[in-house]
């Protein structure tokens, strides 16, 4: 893979991983000051994505390598 394909991936993959940060965050303000359950869920389901993408990603970066 070239050097400037693995450095958007790294990119992204930071990206992602501070939007993930910035979910989180938000979602245990929603908890802390009694939001709706139903938001909530919704919050954690959109990090959740967040998640699976970053995990892709990653996978782009470093492949598994069957010894």
């Amino acid at each position: 893979m070239p050097d400037q394909d693995q450095a958007e991936l790294r990119l992204s993959a930071a990206r992602l991983r501070q939007e993930h940060e910035d979910y989180d965050a938000a979602i245990n303000a929603m908890i802390a000051t009694g939001c709706d359950a139903l938001r909530v869920q919704r919050m954690k389901k959109k990090k959740l994505a967040i998640k699976d993408k970053l995990v892709q990603i990653e996978d782009q970066i470093v492949p598994d390598i069957i010894a």
